[in-house]
């Protein structure tokens, strides 16, 4: 197996999984770079699998169907995600070569938002629910949704690595530092960010064991301390 970190628009990314000679497009906001690194690498991207509607996630999707490209996303998102082949929902697997991905339904940043869970490789992509120590705003769902996602997200085992839609831990890290002021792990954490970020570094992938000690969202103890956290969140301006 392979992963392939690709950078899209202006802080997203997409991502490819290769394996055994097939190749995925995971959440390609733009087709162009998506495109080019399989191509560099001599892969066909035989596959599109969608987290959710929004448009810097599915916005290179329609050109990859074009080129040839199968596309599965949310059941619960065909109305807004035009060109789906396989609708996928909570329970429901999809396979690119000899992985196998379990659909999670974790909505909250969207009604009908969904993660890929490669539980025999200890990876799981979650578009823009989990992020880096921080979750995604919360669109159309709600705390109590958001808060059962984390819970289920931290119940993985601490080597899972998490593949997100966006580099945003700088920012988060900095409101994790405000949210939780005595967490020495969360200190330490802001200062590798920063010094990863101004070496121009991703953050992404993360893991499990960094998020359960960093991630106030996924730290929070009930539903009514995430909706405080992310309410801050919203109107933090550090």
């Amino acid at each position: 197996m392979e992963i392939i970190r690709v950078p899209v628009l202006s802080d997203n990314y997409a991502w490819l999984i290769h394996d055994d000679g097939q190749t995925v497009a995971l959440d390609p906001g733009e087709a162009a770079p998506v495109a080019a690194a399989a191509a560099a690498r001599g892969w066909t991207i035989g596959q599109v699998w969608l987290t959710h509607w929004h448009p810097d996630h599915v916005g290179g999707a329609a050109e990859l169907r074009a080129a040839g490209a199968h596309v599965a996303g949310p059941a619960a998102e065909a109305a807004k995600i035009n060109g789906l082949d396989t609708l996928l929902a909570e329970g429901d697997r999809i396979a690119v070569g000899s992985l196998d991905a379990t659909i999670w339904s974790v909505p909250g940043h969207t009604a009908g938002h969904i993660a890929f869970h490669l539980a025999d490789r200890a990876v799981i992509f979650t578009g823009d629910t989990l992020f880096a120590m921080g979750c995604g705003r919360l669109f159309e769902g709600t705390a109590a949704q958001m808060h059962a996602n984390m819970r289920r997200f931290a119940a993985l085992p601490e080597n899972t690595r998490v593949y997100c839609g966006h580099e945003y831990t700088l920012s988060n890290a900095r409101f994790a530092a405000v949210a939780e002021p005595d967490n020495d792990a969360i200190a330490a954490r802001l200062a590798d960010v920063t010094a990863m970020r101004e070496a121009g570094e991703p953050t992404i992938p993360t893991t499990i064991a960094l998020e359960r000690a960093t991630n106030p969202f996924l730290r929070s103890v009930d539903a009514q301390e995430l909706a405080e956290r992310r309410a801050a969140k919203d109107a933090f301006k550090g």
